[in-house]
């Protein structure tokens, strides 16, 4: 019985890793833009429902309009990269318990709506803006999961970067509750 010999590993040069890292960065930027692609165009496709889902949608206030839903969306997909969004009913009603959530954003498209009708009732108990979207699909893409989120919470961070945009995020929400 013959033994292959060992074989010999290659030490990777300073130039291959930098390529290999530029190679990632550009990969990583292409499916940053093809992710903001589907989030706008599952955004679209949760606005065009039907007959009956609009009546639904009707009676959920307050809707965010395709701008604000944009907007939304992207600031969610900035505090998931900052470790400041909490996913999904559960998640959300701990947060709000905790006193830690800046805002609060809700799917309207959500199935049985029953499941997440208690989180605008708590909401408005610790003083806490929320909002719907149109689209589950979109809000998980935008939270970074594969599959559709019905509700999330952007939690507060001392020292956080993004302050500035959830304050004008918020009240922008405000806004669209009190007009």
């Amino acid at each position: 019985m013959e033994v292959s010999p060992p074989k010999k590993t290659k030490k990777k040069s300073k130039k291959n890793r930098k390529n290999q890292e530029k190679k990632k960065q550009k990969k990583q930027q292409q499916n940053d833009a093809i992710d903001e692609k589907e989030i706008k165009e599952e955004s679209k496709e949760g606005a065009e429902a039907n007959d009956d889902e609009e009546d639904e949608q009707r009676k959920i206030t307050p809707l965010a309009n395709m701008e604000l839903t944009v907007t939304i969306l992207d600031l969610v997909q900035q505090t998931m990269s900052y470790k400041q969004l909490r996913k999904g009913a559960n998640e959300t009603t701990k947060a709000l318990n905790r006193g830690i959530a800046e805002f609060v954003v809700m799917a309207a498209d959500t199935e049985p709506i029953e499941i997440i009708l208690h989180l605008p009732l708590l909401c408005e108990d610790k003083n806490v803006p929320f909002v719907y979207v149109p689209s589950k699909l979109a809000l998980g893409r935008a939270c970074g999961i594969s599959r559709s989120v019905i509700s999330c919470a952007v939690v507060r961070k001392d020292g956080s970067q993004l302050k500035g945009q959830i304050d004008s995020l918020k009240d922008k929400i405000d806004e669209l509750v009190y007009n």
